[in-house]
């Protein structure tokens, strides 16, 4: 079993407004030397924005931001832009998040070309209600075990003044290079991972996702195979390229009656094709012990959505029990290597 080293909390929460409730849940990008990290920042009624730091080296911060980078300004964001991932494709960077209208979680996306201006691209994720992912899945020609059907997501398709309520899809995460010329990306409608491959953003529209849907099966690209991932997983960091594939840190969740444990994970894909699973851990790669990972807003939490490889370690940033965000790191070859030992 490899060990991981705990380089601790590196964010706290201020007493600036928009992050006086807890910050987690980091997107991290190296561009000019320095490590770029947009962070979900949370103030008092659980209203989030998006924060901005800039660290020198991987656990020392120079810069920070005194007010949101980001900020709610759409109706389909206006309660809220949360968990952030950032990756460099071509010479766009892309950072995507979940867009929170107090209803609805769907993922959204934002554009920039150098970490300054900001474009918003919208809402990508599909609209659509749970009865219409029903019938949509039964057009499948593959047939679908029932855990797409249970209660994390059913949901009435309207509220009672006629908002439509959609099913929940979120943790949308991109691959920093074009796979076999496409971008490439990956979502989470509970309980496993999907992705999707488009030639570019403009053609996820409504009838995409109704196609995309009516083939379902084709579209699952990671499910849960041990019992810390019992309950379902989660996209986490962007993928990185080694020479071996892709490193994927994912979460994975498991029940337990004090309520869910969310621990990081890894797992290694074919470079030219990430549906092929070359192998993952059977144990969690980082698993919630520490009092800043067990004692929060929601305890039990170590939430990875950011990785950098910097001097042949692997930094692994983390949101530590939805209050603050940590690190940690292990030796890439390590890694690797153990990874190697469970060749599916």
């Amino acid at each position: 079993m490899i060990n991981i080293r705990r380089e601790g909390v590196i964010i706290e929460t201020t007493d600036l407004e928009f992050e006086n409730e807890s910050v987690m849940n980091p997107a991290v990008i190296v561009a000019g030397g320095k490590i770029h990290m947009f962070y979900r920042a949370v103030k008092t009624g659980n209203m989030s924005s998006i924060g901005y730091c800039i660290l020198e080296s991987p656990l020392k911060v120079v810069y920070r931001k005194k007010e949101p980078i980001l900020s709610p300004e759409f109706e389909y964001e206006r309660h809220g832009m949360e968990d952030p991932r950032i990756v460099k494709l071509d010479d766009t960077y892309y950072i995507t998040y979940t867009a929170y209208d107090g209803d609805n979680a769907v993922g959204a996306l934002v554009t920039s070309k150098d970490l300054i201006h900001f474009k918003r691209l919208g809402v990508i994720t599909s609209h659509v209600t749970y009865p219409q992912f029903v019938e949509w899945l039964t057009r499948d020609k593959h047939p679908h075990t029932d855990k797409y059907f249970r209660l994390y997501n059913q949901r009435q398709s309207a509220t009672e003044t006629g908002k439509l309520l959609y099913l929940m899809d979120k943790d949308i995460v991109m691959f920093p290079n074009r796979v076999n010329g496409k971008i490439f990306f990956l979502h989470r409608i509970r309980p496993d991972i999907q992705s999707v491959s488009i030639d570019k953003i403009e053609n996820l529209t409504q009838d995409f996702w109704e196609k995309y849907y009516s083939a379902f099966s084709s579209h699952v690209f990671f499910t849960p195979k041990y019992d810390f991932e019992s309950s379902y997983i989660g996209a986490g960091c962007p993928p990185i390229r080694v020479d071996e594939g892709w490193l994927m840190i994912y979460h994975s969740v498991y029940d337990t009656p004090e309520g869910y444990v969310y621990s990081a994970s890894a797992a290694l894909l074919n470079k030219y094709n990430p549906s092929i699973e070359i192998a993952r851990l059977p144990y969690p790669l980082l698993k919630p012990q520490k009092d800043y990972e067990t004692q929060g807003i929601v305890n039990h939490v170590c939430f990875p959505t950011g990785a950098i490889i910097w001097e042949d370690r692997l930094y692994i940033y983390y949101g530590a029990a939805d209050k603050s965000i940590a690190c940690a790191s292990v030796p890439v070859r390590e890694l690797i290597d153990e990874l190697l030992n469970y060749r599916k």
